[in-house]
């Protein structure tokens, strides 16, 4: 079980490209992949140190 879910979270990692320039998004476009990411993180896909610097990432901080 939990080799499938590392294998999930794998999965979903790569179905979110990182922004090559963050600031470029919009803030909608930072708020849909932000709530993406809470998501990820409420379904156990996620650690909280892995959101937080995923959200600083979309940020651009």
């Amino acid at each position: 079980a939990q080799q499938q879910a590392l294998a999930a979270q794998a999965a979903q990692q790569q179905a979110l490209p990182a922004p090559a320039e963050p600031a470029g998004d919009s803030f909608d476009e930072q708020l849909i992949k932000i709530q993406k990411l809470s998501a990820m993180k409420d379904q156990g896909l996620l650690t909280e140190e892995e959101f937080q610097a995923k959200k600083r990432q979309i940020l651009g901080i």
